[in-house]
């Protein structure tokens, strides 16, 4: 796919979810990531602020005399850590144009206390208006060729997030318009602080901190430079990222009011509730709820070098970032190509396109229902949710039983000259750690079709069709640890997306991994762009509009009880 900008965006949630009632509520296959053309910058050999005290130090908390930016932790062109500013004393964030770098440098030198490393040079910040942020964001996320679009809504009308009547691209649009709080752009070194008072805009002070963190980790990093061949890897990668971020600015708001002088909240505007698809949102929260527990780990492990160390050998899956103590390695799946004259593999602009979900987003599906119209789900609100004593969200529970075996995931799409949802198709493998894991989430994959309105199909096994919402016919073979989902526009079309499609007879569903990688051999061209996207990571399964990070959402949640304390 395209590669645009690699905006790492700060998303503001302009929901008040943490006053939600629980009525309210229903109550990029991968390779590892490449290695880094450079190795890691080395961290600047200079004392953090308390080891640079000392009895013989003229200053009495122990500050060198001559202190420079790129060499003095807590101190970025003449601004101290800690040092008052004029907007200190206001009651509202409106920062000047001839105060906004003293209150950047501050945040700057604020920032590398928490982090201890220093800043290589500084970062440019402007504030905007939401209209404007909005028109650009729209235009990027809608700039995708027919094929890539029809990919989205394939992926996500197969994990029961966008129905056929609906359009993903559209969804995501939507939802970015709602949220976006700021961005980092890695390609022109800049940060966008939005504001929702376009007469006076005002700074939000966390949101800077939270993005000047994402300007440091590229500037040791180079945030361009990671691979994301599928979603669930980019969601991992951004589980790192998010995570460093998250932990940064909750540290720096703790130190607010108590330690340093901050810029009062930004003001967040009245109104009513988005109509935010809750499915994508959640699927997108994943590296903000799980990210700081991840870098938790590591911090407990080895400090912040265990931190960079990550940003070197990043997590390949949303379960490693899940289960960091634990070493899982997904599995390598393969899927025959059963193209013919009227079934093709989807190809987008660079060759045959796959998705990979993930644990995360597996676990999504299943509970999104319960926040949707019908309030119908596997996985309940209250299982999915975890509340707090005034009835806000505490926390995102994406480990479930349903789904907590995930071993690996791949979805291939087909279509015929038409390439419209209408005459589309897909193959979706995932393997389990054990048989009872695969089981399990058949069992849930089976209460989803029958939520959805699928009803069982006479003589064809494990055959189910859905007429509305989402409608196809369906059919979920378990072999082993193996469980293989097929769906086309109908029963007699499923033998010819995946053998044994819509037979009776079970055992002729026997394709292993092992026996899909000799059949893969019959059809040596397209076999070899397949293994071209599993072994290189060429090709992602990311959504078109954003490229390298669809959603390094850095989600601020403002006026959410989800932030992480």
């Amino acid at each position: 796919m395209r590669k645009l900008r690699a905006l790492v965006f700060a998303v503001l949630l302009v929901v008040s979810m943490g006053a939600m009632p629980l009525s309210a509520v229903g109550v990029a296959d991968s390779s590892a990531v490449t290695e880094h053309a450079d190795s890691v910058t080395e961290r600047p050999v200079t004392a953090s602020l308390a080891a640079q005290e000392g009895d013989d130090d003229p200053h009495p908390d122990g500050r060198p005399d001559d202190p420079t930016t790129t060499d003095t932790i807590g101190y970025v062109e003449g601004y101290w850590y800690d040092d008052e500013l004029p907007v200190d004393d206001q009651d509202n964030a409106v920062v000047e144009d001839d105060e906004l770098d003293a209150v950047v440098y501050r945040s700057m030198a604020r920032v590398e206390v928490i982090r201890e490393r220093t800043f290589e040079e500084t970062v440019d910040v402007s504030v905007r208006t939401r209209e404007d942020v909005s028109e650009e964001t729209t235009a990027d996320i809608r700039n995708v060729t027919e094929a890539e679009r029809l990919h989205e809504n394939v992926r996500f009308e197969a994990l029961f997030m966008v129905d056929r009547d609906t359009d993903a691209v559209d969804q995501f649009a939507a939802l970015y318009t709602d949220v976006v709080g700021g961005f980092y752009d890695p390609e022109t070194d800049e940060i966008v602080v939005v504001s929702d008072t376009p007469e006076s805009p005002e700074l939000d002070e966390l949101v800077l901190a939270h993005e000047l963190e994402h300007a440091l980790q590229d500037q040791y990093f180079d945030l361009q430079s990671f691979e994301r061949a599928t979603r669930d890897q980019a969601t991992a990668q951004e589980g790192l990222i998010e995570g460093d971020a998250n932990t940064i600015e909750t540290e720096y708001e703790q130190r607010c009011g108590e330690q340093w002088d901050c810029l009062p909240p930004a003001q967040t505007p009245e109104g009513s509730q988005p109509d935010l698809n809750w499915g994508i949102y959640f699927t997108i929260f994943q590296p903000y709820d799980d990210g700081p527990d991840y870098v938790e780990y590591l911090r407990q492990q080895g400090g912040w070098d265990a931190v960079d160390d990550a940003f070197e050998n990043p997590p390949a899956s949303t379960s490693d970032m899940m289960y960091p103590e634990e070493d899982r390695e997904p599995a390598n799946i393969t899927i025959e190509d059963r193209s013919s004259d009227r079934w093709e593999r989807l190809e987008t602009e660079d060759g045959p396109d796959f998705a990979s979900f993930g644990e995360g987003a597996m676990a999504t599906m299943l509970a999104a229902g319960a926040f949707g119209e019908s309030q119908q789900s596997v996985v309940s609100a209250e299982e999915f949710l975890t509340f707090n004593a005034a009835g806000g969200i505490d926390d995102i529970q994406y480990s479930q039983p349903y789904t907590d075996g995930w071993n690996g995931d791949k979805l291939v799409t087909y279509t015929t000259d038409a390439e419209t949802v209408d005459e589309s198709a897909y193959v979706w493998r995932s393997e389990w750690t054990s048989e009872g894991d695969a089981a399990a989430f058949v069992d849930g994959y089976q209460q989803l079709l029958s939520i959805n309105g699928g009803e069982p199909v006479e003589d064809r096994q494990d055959t189910t069709v859905i007429d509305e919402g989402f409608p196809g016919a369906y059919r979920v073979d378990h072999e082993g640890t193996t469980v293989t989902i097929v769906r086309a526009p109908s029963v007699d079309e499923l033998s010819e997306i995946h053998e044994g499609g819509a037979e009776s007879d079970s055992d002729s569903e026997t394709e292993t991994e092992t026996g899909a990688e000799n059949e893969t051999q019959t059809t040596e061209t397209n076999a070899d762009n397949e293994t071209a996207g599993d072994e290189s990571g060429d090709e992602s399964d990311e959504l078109a509009g954003f490229g390298l990070v669809v959603a390094l959402v850095a989600l601020l949640v403002g006026v959410m009880a989800m932030r992480r304390r």
